[in-house]
């Protein structure tokens, strides 16, 4: 359980104080933030209560969408929210193709060009930018970095604390190089997130997720390959699903440790 976290995204409709009152009675030691909830809670207000906790924050979650308008002052807010949440990683989904475009080439270039512009920004706040690639169906919509080497591509340009990557099973359990690119990553290995694939995918696929072990995806041959790696950090269960939502708080988080004792360790 030292490496168990939850992501609060995995309960969406379980108040922050209520998620951070159970992992702390089920003993679990660290909690995966999203900017959303934590700014409707107020954020100096979530910083203190995370804390006060003994929790440690593993991630938030997110910035990037990099071909949208705005992105520049959005990220900076991330990453300022980042640091004061106490976390070091940040979880950049890169965006979807610019309205109008089919120039997936350039929109990644995009991307890149970015995370350069702000990196020097993370850097001093003490914040990985950790780009997290999504299963090529999101491609056009949320984020055109859809394999790890892609990610990679990205990231060796920078200094590994500056910029890393997201491993997340969901997302890369498909790619016949996965475990190539893992142990490319190396040190760049900011996040192990777990979920599982199930079929039939729900209408609009965005809430396909499963509670590790309900799917297919060898999720323990992905962690020992993460740890093969060099990744020594926390296991963060994140969730997207309506049924799973629709759940009480505490027995979604009964599950996902029960489902990750199981299949994940």
């Amino acid at each position: 359980m030292e490496r168990f976290s939850f992501n609060q995204a995995t309960a969406k409709h379980w108040p922050l104080e209520d998620v951070v009152a159970g992992c702390v009675d089920a003993g679990v030691p660290g909690i995966g933030l999203w900017r959303e909830p934590v700014q409707e809670y107020g954020l100096a207000k979530a910083a203190t209560l995370v804390r006060d906790a003994g929790l440690a924050v593993t991630s938030l979650c997110r910035g990037g969408f990099f071909t949208a308008d705005g992105w520049r002052d959005e990220n900076r807010r991330a990453i300022e929210e980042a640091a004061t949440l106490g976390t070091s990683v940040l979880v950049l989904v890169s965006g979807g193709l610019p309205e109008g475009s089919r120039d997936v080439d350039g929109a990644r270039r995009m991307v890149a060009d970015a995370i350069a512009e702000l990196a020097p920004e993370a850097a001093a706040a003490g914040v990985t930018l950790a780009i997290e690639p999504l299963h090529p169906m999101f491609c056009s919509d949320r984020c055109v970095v859809a394999t790890l080497g892609q990610a990679l591509d990205i990231a060796e340009q920078f200094e590994p604390g500056t910029v890393g990557v997201v491993v997340d099973a969901y997302h890369v359990w498909w790619d016949d190089t996965v475990y190539q690119q893992i142990a490319r990553a190396g040190a760049r290995i900011a996040a192990y997130q777990v979920a599982d694939w199930i079929t039939p995918l729900p209408e609009g696929v965005l809430l396909g997720r499963g509670l590790p072990g309900d799917g297919c995806v060898e999720l323990r041959r992905l962690r020992e390959a993460v740890d093969a790696a060099g990744y020594t950090g926390p296991v963060e269960v994140e969730v997207f699903n309506a049924e799973v939502w629709a759940r009480p708080g505490r027995a979604v988080l009964d599950a996902s440790v029960a489902g990750y004792l199981r299949h994940v360790v």
